[in-house]
């Protein structure tokens, strides 16, 4: 007897309602994951927002979105538009990274790795009950039939090994430089004042790698304190020859005390936004080029030069911003005593700013409210995933120089008389 295919009736109204939920299920899996792409995009866009031209036209821009892309899921393909970045500052400065998805990496047709997710709308703001959907559609068939439990489960897996990994053996460890930011993302923690304090290192080989993460009240000084002497407690003998951070941190009392012979050079990106919020934006392109001089010149004493001429041009008309310059001119030009080939690294904190760009928060905070542990985990786990990606610094074979204290003038290794 032949099966009815009558699709009113019998297995044709099962076909039928299957492929029309199927098709419901895969749109929303579509906007969902199109949303959270979008947002970033957003993001990316609002962080650089204060770039400008001689004109006042914003440097980084949306301009249409790229082509289509299939994304191989457990429902089928789902087609996804990212929108294109235009970012016209990579026309002049070869140094800069273009922006890259966190959560649609480029030129891949499946999301690769459910470590790389999860933490990534986790931190976006996407609670966990939301989540087995929209892996189950995104990842495909390898987390098919996922639950809330289980991602729980997983959660707690994850979370033990971030307290093995924070808990782990420094005593044979040694750094040539640190990297320090606080992170505040779009979930919101126990208190809306605590954020992620986050420590990068490059160690005696030039590998990159993520030192610490933990959380803090403000990026207080008592905060950096605890973090910094649970380093030592765990055997770090000696502190960096370097650290790098924003202006703005408690980080530096606290690493002054912890490790008093590691010298300090504040973050050009964060003291370039920060001198120009001070400025009208029709100064801001003028301005940016003018601070550009100081930072990328080849010697201290051409940066100094640039300094002289900017604050002799500014001052009278917008001392709120050469006072801003001022504050920090002992801490503005500290790696012109270290290689050369080791500044593009270490003029910046953009070696954390690239790994969590994308999901820090740069706007409002979601409703819902993550854990503390939950939060430290994912970003741990983020951070980790993004460390099988970092680059040996480029002239690795001076930092056993560095780390035996030899003396460089702009960047060049001063010969024994």
């Amino acid at each position: 007897m032949k099966k009815n295919s009558n699709p009113e009736t019998g297995t044709g109204l099962e076909e039928s309602s299957r492929s029309v939920l199927e098709e419901l299920l895969r749109e929303g899996a579509r906007k969902l994951l199109q949303q959270a792409i979008d947002n970033e995009i957003e993001e990316y866009l609002e962080r650089y927002a204060h770039e400008r031209d001689e004109q006042g036209r914003r440097l980084v821009v949306r301009n249409g979105h790229l082509p289509s892309r299939d994304i191989v899921t457990g429902l089928g393909l789902i087609p996804i538009r990212q929108p294109r970045v235009d970012d016209r500052r990579l026309r002049k400065s070869k140094g800069l990274e273009p922006f890259t998805s966190n959560i649609l990496p480029r030129y891949l047709r499946r999301i690769p790795s459910i470590d790389n997710l999860i933490p990534a709308l986790y931190l976006k703001g996407i609670s966990t009950g939301d989540f087995p959907r929209a892996l189950e559609a995104i990842l495909g068939d390898s987390v098919k039939g996922l639950s809330a439990t289980n991602i729980v489960r997983l959660k707690a897996k994850w979370e033990e090994e971030y307290q093995q990994w924070h808990r782990r053996d420094l005593s044979k460890k040694a750094y040539v430089y640190f990297w320090a930011d606080g992170i505040y993302f779009n979930v919101r923690l126990d208190d809306d004042r605590s954020c992620i304090l986050v420590i990068m290192a490059a160690d005696e080989e030039g590998n990159k790698e993520l030192l610490s993460i933990t959380d803090g009240y403000r990026e207080s000084e008592l905060s950096w304190r605890e973090m910094l002497l649970d380093l030592k407690c765990r055997g770090l003998k000696r502190g960096p020859e370097l650290a790098i951070g924003d202006g703005a941190m408690g980080f530096w009392k606290a690493l002054h005390e912890a490790f008093p012979e590691t010298r300090s050079q504040r973050c050009w990106v964060h003291k370039t936004a920060n001198i120009l919020d001070k400025l009208p934006k029709s100064m801001q392109s003028k301005a940016k080029a003018h601070i550009h001089e100081m930072y990328r010149s080849e010697s201290r004493d051409a940066a100094l030069k640039a300094y002289d001429h900017f604050v002799q041009v500014y001052r009278s008309k917008y001392p709120h911003a050469v006072a801003c310059l001022e504050k920090d001119k002992d801490v503005l030009f500290t790696f012109y005593d270290f290689p050369a080939t080791h500044w593009i690294h270490i003029r910046t904190t953009n070696p954390i700013e690239s790994t969590f760009g994308t999901v820090r928060l740069r706007t409002h905070k979601t409703k819902g409210c993550g854990s503390r542990t939950a939060t430290l985990t994912m970003v741990f786990k983020l951070a980790l995933e993004a460390q099988k990606t970092w680059k040996r610094l480029k002239g690795h074979n001076l930092i056993s120089l560095v780390l035996q204290r030899k003396v460089f003038i702009n960047g060049e290794l001063k010969e024994a008389a």
